[in-house]
């Protein structure tokens, strides 16, 4: 089961009241990324996620389909 990535990324940049082009920024990819990620199309990278992973869980959101 993969992570959903793309709705926990939306929460997230509402949470903090984030452009994607903020959140870009701060994981050091382009907004371009970011709306490829929010829309499904693709995952982050490995290093990315990581930093993901990091926010989410100091801003208390959670990813779903986690095994």
């Amino acid at each position: 089961m993969t992570e959903n990535y793309s709705k926990a990324i939306l929460a997230l940049r509402v949470k903090l009241n984030l452009t994607q082009e903020k959140l870009g920024e701060m994981l050091g990819v382009s907004y371009a990324s970011i709306n490829r990620w929010e829309r499904g199309h693709f995952e982050p990278t490995i290093l990315v996620k990581e930093r993901l992973k990091k926010i989410f869980k100091e801003n208390e959101i959670e990813l779903e389909g986690k095994e």
